[in-house]
């Protein structure tokens, strides 16, 4: 045993708190996807909020661990990780709302709601991401009139720097509250959050191949409202959407889709969005109604999702751009022929979240799945973001990006007021980590 982990583990046992595997076992943890490692071996893992307290009292620098779905080193340290993966409980239910611990993933609570006979208002593609990292992030689904993850989120509780647990509440603490949701990692440690939830409701989900891509400039709103969610598939190469994906609310109303969607054709099988993979990993289509929970992921909590190994960008511009913008990308698909495994673009409703990257603006994602070539997919991401530039480009936390901390702040009005909070709850920087230092803080 190292000299430093027995030392840790010493002092805690004195303490008279114990923590269930207070550290990996000399390996150093790899993200989802496997292109990067952590920083360090020092990853605790509390099973209540006492241990956590405990933990931030104690150590100086730390830094929040979900699932780790991300791309990019949003939740790394060098110092010290604290896992919520035994933070994974609910904690109580009501009509109108739900309230877990932090670590619970989506697939796992989605399937509590639904034996419970209730729903979240959506989902993301991947049911594998627990709730407090995604909403952190502003992970979304898809829908004109649907909100990202963290539009659900109706209370939020983490312990600040200084060990004290805060709970904030839309209903009382407005600002404050909009201000710590899309946090970054960067208020604390949250270890519950309260969602809105609604009584559960059933989908269908059907596939359309080869939409060609001049349609999106006469009609992308009305495609793109064609369902409860809807997602588009490219690989920018062939000036067409090689997939569309429309999941419908049933809602007691019977749905005959047509043969024929703006000049794409209803397919007869099952697809992966990535053509050469197997639909196996996907969620039922062919139109097969089924519980909201099983149809709004694209792919199955029990299977991997998407390619597995991967790297993946995402871009988000104003829903009025998006047209402008996806002309723009799909004029550079040849630049990325030996690179990308496909493209998504997905709607997400405004909200009032500071940091989202729908604030205040209907938008649109534009997001890319990479072959893990990290040094091409590095000089392509600037190009893609260069492009566009003209339309405000907000890019998502969690994936790659190089896009400057002063085009960030330009790009979020409450850019200046965020990092004031977070100043407020850790004064001496107990959660900044690099990726904070460079994209909020930077000069």
């Amino acid at each position: 045993m190292k000299k430093r982990t027995f030392l840790k583990m010493s002092s805690a046992l004195i303490a008279g708190t114990t923590f269930s595997h207070v550290w990996a076992k000399g390996e150093k943890l790899k993200n989802w996807a496997g292109n990067f490692q952590f920083s360090t071996d020092n990853v605790f893992y509390p099973e209540s909020l006492g241990q956590v307290q405990e933990l931030v009292k104690k150590n100086q620098k730390l830094r929040a661990l979900g699932t780790r779905h991300c791309f990019n080193r949003i939740a790394d340290s060098p110092h010290n990780l604290v896992s919520s993966k035994n933070l994974a409980k609910v904690i109580s239910l009501d009509a109108n709302t739900i309230t877990v611990e932090a670590g619970i993933r989506y697939g796992t609570l989605a399937e509590y709601l639904q034996n419970k006979g209730y729903a979240l208002h959506n989902l993301a593609s991947l049911p594998h991401i627990s709730v407090a990292g995604a909403c952190a992030t502003a992970t979304h689904g898809s829908g004109i009139k649907n909100g990202n993850l963290a539009s659900a989120v109706a209370v939020i509780e983490f312990v600040t720097a200084s060990g004290e647990v805060v709970t904030l509440t839309r209903a009382k603490d407005g600002e404050q509250f909009n201000g710590a949701v899309v946090n970054l990692g960067g208020i604390g440690v949250v270890t519950k959050v309260t969602l809105d939830i609604q009584p559960t409701f059933q989908v269908r989900q059907d596939v359309y191949e080869n939409l060609p891509f001049g349609e999106l400039e006469r009609n992308f709103e009305e495609i793109m409202s064609s369902g409860y969610s809807v997602s588009l598939f490219t690989n920018w190469l062939k000036n067409n959407v090689s997939e569309v994906w429309v999941k419908s609310r049933l809602d007691g109303n019977a749905i005959n889709p047509k043969p024929e969607f703006f000049g794409a054709k209803l397919a007869k099988k099952n697809l992966h969005p990535i053509a050469q993979l197997d639909a196996i990993n996907c969620t039922e289509q062919m139109g097969v109604p089924g519980p909201w929970h099983e149809r709004l992921p694209h792919f199955r909590m029990n299977f991997t999702p998407s390619s597995g190994k991967e790297l993946q960008s995402e871009f988000f511009v104003p829903l009025r751009n998006a047209f402008a913008a996806l002309s723009a990308i799909n004029r550079l698909g040849d630049k990325w022929a030996k690179d990308i495994m496909i493209s998504e673009i997905r709607t997400i409703d405004a909200d009032n979240l500071w940091m989202s990257t729908a604030y205040k603006q209907p938008s649109v994602a534009i997001h890319f799945t990479w072959k893990q070539n990290t040094a091409a997919v590095m000089k392509l991401i600037p190009v893609i973001e260069k492009e566009l530039a003209p339309f405000g480009v907000r890019p998502h936390w969690g994936k790659l990006f190089t896009v400057a901390s002063a085009q960030l702040k330009a790009r979020y009005e409450k850019f200046s007021d965020f990092q004031q909070l977070l100043k407020q709850y850790d004064p001496q920087g107990k959660f900044r980590n690099e990726f904070l230092e460079r994209n909020i803080f930077s000069s």
